[in-house]
């Protein structure tokens, strides 16, 4: 179900030539950065972070263990749901309510819940709560829960670079990622790798390091108007999570991956690529279709692996060249990455709103009928959805205002810390200009990808 599966919004017939739509998000751009330069010249976001913590009463009700406990409990039920039905429902696609929701509901529905209300992944997680659950009983039984290694924190986020990769791989790169038996032995695989990481390493370290979605759930939440602090709720500007500098190893990496699998989601989509698989499936006109699938999947692998790698290194030369300008003695790496998360966010929704808009409304109907038997158990077999809920130009003015806003605010992010890295103004704005330009090229090349298909 390629649907499902790539789900960038392509529009052909703009409401203005595309030439416009690339220079205002160029002027955009400079803009911005010039009023930056000139308005903002002292450290603001990472004093305001911490946000204004509500009314205790309020905080105590949306904190309170009964409903993360009802939470956790309905995770774990849709969890079950999920897999079962990939296991014993049928094999349409479009009738297993298990491929909607992990490709649409879950994979989309979860990045938009986190960037608007914060990390919601803690209490949604159900491998978290069946850890916790375990640790519970254990607890209840008489006996310790502890982890059998102590994290050491050498590996950083490499293990949910890894993570998220495989997962992004099987979205991207299978001939049929969407199949439900192959989408179970996926769900299957992954809950081990999550399961076993926190009996191994203990449910926070593996949560902050190793779970691929945790990890990534996670890093959109720090967009969002709410955090946590001292066990109440704060309300803060957005974006201002962002702020400071992250020394975590490896989440150059998997920001990389988040942002560069979108990327080659858009361009797997353009006819150059697609000739590309065509011509691989006409070579192997004589083959098995085994092996056909094995070498498009390798292709695809490949062609994701690049674009990951693409992201990482021209963020390494951009900053690379920023610690030149500045003349700064260290790695700048730590102190930039951050600004790369509401770019990471703005290709995907750019590129998957529309799939979850008019898609996700189909999970209405498979609630009723999980399986695809033909049940009707909420009286929402009947449900039609309204394939036309958005315009071609609302999609392309969202897609394009997406874009530019996510980049005005990596610009921003990162700006405010050059600023509080560098102690002379000047040598803070001539730093920010390799980032600007890093910015300005992942805008018009995500412009050009929504333009391809």
């Amino acid at each position: 179900m390629r649907l499902l599966a790539h789900g960038i919004g392509v529009v052909r017939d703009l409401p203005v030539p595309a030439a416009y739509f690339f220079v205002g998000a160029f002027v955009v751009l400079v803009v911005s950065f010039i009023l930056l330069g000139v308005l903002w010249r002292r450290p603001l976001l990472e004093s305001h972070s911490g946000g204004r913590l509500l009314p205790r009463r309020l905080s105590a009700l949306a904190l309170s263990r009964a409903l993360r406990l009802v939470l956790k409990t309905f995770a774990v039920g849709v969890f079950v749901l999920t897999l079962t039905t990939a296991l014993f429902g049928t094999t349409i696609e479009l009738l297993n309510f298990a491929p909607t929701f992990v490709y649409v509901i879950f994979w989309l529905g979860v990045p938009l819940l986190s960037m608007i209300f914060g990390n919601v992944w803690s209490v949604l997680s159900p491998w978290r709560a069946i850890a916790d659950a375990t640790v519970w009983l254990l607890e209840r039984g008489g006996r310790e829960a502890r982890p059998v290694l102590e994290w050491s924190g050498r590996w950083g986020r490499y293990p949910a670079a890894g993570a998220l990769f495989a997962f992004v791989a099987l979205e991207l790169a299978h001939p049929r990622p969407a199949y439900p038996r192959t989408l179970a032995i996926a769900i299957a695989l992954y809950s081990y790798w999550a399961l076993a990481g926190m009996a191994v390493y203990g449910r926070d370290a593996w949560t902050r390091y190793g779970e691929g979605f945790a990890v990534a759930f996670g890093l959109l939440a720090r967009i969002a108007p709410f955090t946590v602090r001292d066990g109440r709720i704060a309300v803060r500007w957005p974006f201002t999570g962002l702020a400071g500098t992250d020394p975590v190893r490896g989440t150059l990496v998997f920001i990389a991956v988040l942002l560069g699998s979108t990327s080659f989601d858009g361009f797997s989509r353009t006819s150059n690529w697609q000739n590309l698989i065509g011509n691989i499936q006409a070579d192997l006109a004589d083959s098995s279709q085994r092996t056909v699938d094995l070498a498009i999947t390798l292709v695809n692998v490949t062609g994701l692996a690049v674009f990951v790698a693409l992201v990482a290194l021209t963020y390494m030369v951009a900053v690379g060249l920023a610690a030149q300008l500045g003349r700064a003695r260290r790695s700048l790496v730590p102190d930039f990455v951050l600004p790369l998360v509401p770019i990471a966010a703005a290709y995907l929704v750019a590129h998957y709103f529309t799939l979850f808009l008019i898609q996700g409304q189909f999970i209405i109907t498979l609630v009723s009928d999980p399986f695809g038997e033909g049940w009707d158990l909420l009286g929402t077999a009947d449900f039609a959805p309204n394939l036309a809920i958005v315009s071609p130009e609302t999609v392309w003015y969202v897609q394009v205002a997406a874009l530019v806003v996510g980049h005005v605010a990596g610009l921003a992010i990162a700006h405010d810390r050059a600023v509080a890295v560098f102690d002379d103004r000047v040598a803070a704005l001539e730093a920010q200009f390799p980032m600007l330009a890093l910015m300005v090229l992942y805008t018009l090349g995500g412009m050009w990808l929504l333009t391809r298909g």
